[in-house]
Formats: structure tokens, sequence, C-alpha cells
């Protein structure tokens, strides 16, 4: 059974979503959650992972790291130094946590290094937090709170505010979706893996232990043998919603949650015109194949479609029309990576 809601409607409407995934699933498990309050706090474990960081924005995120009114000893601080050229161990001082531990991932690769932070942790609930990413100071309180106060969802985020270096160019501003900016006032979730509408975003993804272990077990069975993260310079995309819907392969849902707030440091070089076609092309291509991957086949490339989008084209003017060609060109990309496939991983 498929299920969408918000904070729109009622706590009626909550409580029969729970009933409904329960019903679906038929998971005692998420009933005993639903009936069972956690008397007793929750361990949390808080996962960095980074390559090559710039020094002032990993000490403002670690500074808001620091500054969390949720008590330090509930939750575990992991920072995974994903083959930086120099040792991120030299370059901060954690000794403020009572937990903290700084691993090193030498395969190249957002995906290795959140694979090795899910192996690496301890908690119930796991959540990642980027390099340049500053948390408000109750993100952490209040990422528990939802653990707590909806056990319908394995995986959610929240609204995540821009602090430009430089005052952004006016043409950026329909891009912005893509460099993680999502500024909302309801909570919304649902237990469609690819509803863009409840999509949690990478930049502070809270996910429950159990969405995360499946995850896991896709990449070490073999099932995703194509990394949808960034690896070194590329810009492809796609991780972070994986992981987030493989929290509706184990019978939950995904939401965004309004009271859960971060900063997203967003530096000059990604408003450059090259950096957001790039982006949108990566986006593109991985987000074809992630479709492919959960059963939604693209539709086909129909005389109709194509002169459509040469209208669009005609219509577009620079740098507009530059960035929907790169994101024509990673469909095409994508349909090219899906025709080459072996039939076992198009099946």
């Amino acid at each position: 059974m498929r299920w969408v809601g918000s904070t729109e409607g009622s706590t009626r409407q909550a409580m029969s979503l729970q009933h409904s995934l329960r019903s679906a699933s038929g998971d005692v498990a998420s009933n005993d959650r639903e009936q069972h309050v956690p008397t007793v706090r929750i361990m949390v474990s808080v996962i960095i992972c980074t390559h090559n960081p710039r020094s002032d924005y990993l000490r403002r995120c670690l500074d808001a790291l620091k500054g969390q009114t949720f008590p330090r000893d509930g939750w575990e601080l992991v920072v995974v130094d994903n083959r930086s050229d120099e040792s991120v161990a030299d370059r901060v001082d954690l000794s403020w946590h009572p937990a903290p531990r700084i691993v090193r991932e030498e395969k190249l690769g957002l995906t290795p290094a959140r694979l090795r932070g899910i192996r690496e942790s301890r908690g119930e609930t796991l959540i990642f937090v980027d390099d340049d990413n500053v948390l408000d100071p109750n993100f952490l309180e209040t990422a528990l709170g939802v653990a707590e106060e909806k056990p319908f969802l394995g995986a959610w985020s929240g609204q995540c505010r821009p602090e430009f270096e430089e005052p952004p160019p006016p043409w950026t501003l329909p891009y912005w979706g893509n460099l993680v900016v999502r500024e909302f006032d309801n909570d919304v979730w649902s237990n469609l893996p690819r509803l863009s509408d409840t999509m949690p975003c990478g930049a502070g993804l809270c996910v429950r232990r159990e969405v995360a272990l499946h995850y896991l077990s896709l990449h070490e069975s073999g099932k995703r043998l194509f990394q949808f993260d960034r690896t070194g310079d590329s810009l492809l995309s796609g991780g972070d919603n994986d992981l987030a819907g493989c929290a509706c392969d184990v019978g939950l849902g995904v939401g965004l949650i309004a009271s859960l707030k971060l900063t997203h440091l967003i530096p000059p070089e990604r408003l450059t015109e090259d950096y957001v076609a790039r982006l949108a092309e990566g986006i593109h291509y991985s987000g074809m194949l992630l479709d492919h991957l959960r059963g939604i086949r693209p539709a086909p490339p129909t005389t109709l479609r194509r002169v459509a989008d040469l209208l669009r084209l005609v219509c577009f003017k620079q740098p507009h029309r530059r960035i929907l060609m790169a994101a024509f060109r990673g469909n095409s990309r994508a349909r090219q990576t899906i025709a080459t496939m072996p039939r076992h991983e198009k099946d």
C-alpha cells in the first residue's frame, strides 16, 4: 500500500499512516515501535565523510557539533577521511568529544566512505553530516525526537538554508535545489522511494540502523555495482536517494522535517556555469540509473519528445540552454549505460 502524509493533516492521519504501514509490511516490529515509547536515550552516530575539506568549512561544521544541545555522551562522532591528500587526523582537534573516531577509507568516493561509516558506527540512528554543513544547535535533539515520535519513518532530513560566500548570480536561482538548498513549512512523508516531494537529501540525512544495514547489504551482495555518489571530481549524485530509499525497502517511509535545520556553506566555484551544467548532467544521469534499479523504466525517446526538447532548447537563453543540454546529455548517457547492462541487472 502506498501512502503520503504531511503535518497539514491531523494526528489521526499520521496514526492512519502507521496502521497502513503495518498492514502493508506485516511487520510486527513496527507495531511494537508505535506502542512503545523509548524511555532511554537512543544512541546516535554522527558520521562525517570528507575528502580534502576546506579547513574553515570543516571547522565550522565541527564547532556546530560541539555546540549541540543533545548531551555528548549520547552520541558518537565518526569522521571518515576519504583519502584526503593531507590526513584529516592531523588537521582537527576532537578532544572535546568523549567518543570521537577518525578512520581512513582508501577507496575514493562518497559511497565507500558512507559504507565505511556505517560499518564503524554503533548507533541506532545514523546522521550523515557533510563537511560543509553547519547544524543548528538543536539538530541532534530534534533528529532523535523524530526517531521516537515518528516510528514509521526510516529516513528523514530537514531544511538546508544557503550561506553563499559571495552573492549568487541571479540566473542560478532555478538551480539552487540541485545545490541542496531546501526551505519549507510543513513536514511531509511517504513510502514512495522516488517521490521527490518527500525524498530526504544527503545533507543531514538521518537513517535508522536497519535502513543503513540494508543499504550496506546491497553493496556487499553485489546488487549495487555502480557508485551513485561523487568520486573525486565527478558530480554524480543519487547515493543519498538510494540510501534513503532503502527505508521503503524495509517497510518504512521517508520524509522531510521542517524543524530540522542546518546551514549549507556554498563557495563561489559552485555558482559557475560550468559547475551547474556538470551537476545537472550528473544528477540526470544517476537519477535515471537509480530509477531503473528501482523498477522505473524511462519513457522511450519518441519523435514528439525530441521535437519538444528541441523547442525548449530554442526558447532557452544562455546559460540555461547549456544547462538543459547537459541534462539531456545525462539522460542519453544513462540510456546507453542501461542498454549495455547485463540482463540480470536490467531485470
